[in-house]
């Protein structure tokens, strides 16, 4: 797949089919996501994949903060993975001092690229997916052990797409977008 076909063909997925997502194809999701930029090349994203229909039921009913569109794609997806960065590194310097006046909004950068090349890696598998920002951290980890020096950054529900995908919304043009001085 050309990287334009699969930039403006992706869409948030949140409707799946019965069929299984694999391991194997999970990892090569990961494989193609690796390779996002970090800074200083830290590679501190991590994936914590939830494919046990109990644990993602707990975390459907219990840690969305009541965000029913949530919970429902949650339920629907194979597979929730839990997007986590290593935290104190990127950004900081090796004395543990801010790099720049950014503080450690740098791990937010990172997971934010290594999140959104995930979903297009698993777009170019046949993969549906959408990233969810709104569930409760401490609660999460009620469910799943997440090691104390990450902390979880997004949640990506993946699946094989019940529908074609449609058609992209309407864009703004390049000339609302773009400034040049």
């Amino acid at each position: 797949m050309k990287v334009e076909t699969c930039i403006k063909e992706r869409r948030s997925v949140r409707k799946y089919s019965e069929k299984d997502v694999s391991e194997e194809v999970i990892n090569e999701v990961v494989s193609l996501a690796r390779y996002a930029p970090s800074w200083k090349n830290t590679q501190v994203v991590r994936y914590h994949v939830i494919k046990t229909p109990q644990i993602k039921a707990d975390i459907a009913d219990h840690c969305v903060l009541d965000f029913e569109f949530n919970a429902k794609t949650i339920m629907r997806c194979k597979a929730l993975v839990v997007v986590t960065v290593i935290k104190k590194v990127s950004g900081y310097e090796n004395n543990g001092d801010f790099s720049t006046s950014k503080g450690d909004r740098w791990e937010t950068f990172d997971a934010g690229i290594a999140t959104q090349t995930f979903c297009l890696a698993a777009h170019s598998k046949g993969l549906g997916s959408v990233i969810l920002g709104i569930f409760d951290e401490e609660k999460i980890c009620q469910y799943i052990q997440i090691p104390e020096n990450e902390r979880i950054t997004a949640l990506i529900a993946i699946g094989y797409p019940l529908e074609e995908g449609k058609a992209a919304p309407p864009r703004k043009t390049v000339d609302e977008l773009v400034t040049y001085y």
